[in-house]
């Protein structure tokens, strides 16, 4: 059976846990941050769980 390749755009983006759940950075950290408040600045910085609907994703990166 061949190679499955991946899928670089996704690779770049999200990564697989230990315990294969899908990690991906907080959306919206580029720029029109200073009217954020203070809190939600702060959970922009960490990365974010996938909803367990995400498993498609599982299989665009096969190898991570």
């Amino acid at each position: 059976m061949p190679k499955v390749k991946t899928h670089q755009g996704t690779a770049k983006r999200i990564k697989k846990s230990r315990r294969g759940k899908l990690l991906a950075r907080a959306v919206g950290q580029d720029h029109f941050n200073s009217r954020e408040s203070g809190k939600v600045t702060k959970n922009k910085r960490r990365d974010l769980v996938l909803h367990k609907t995400s498993n498609k994703l599982k299989a665009l990166i096969p190898y991570k």
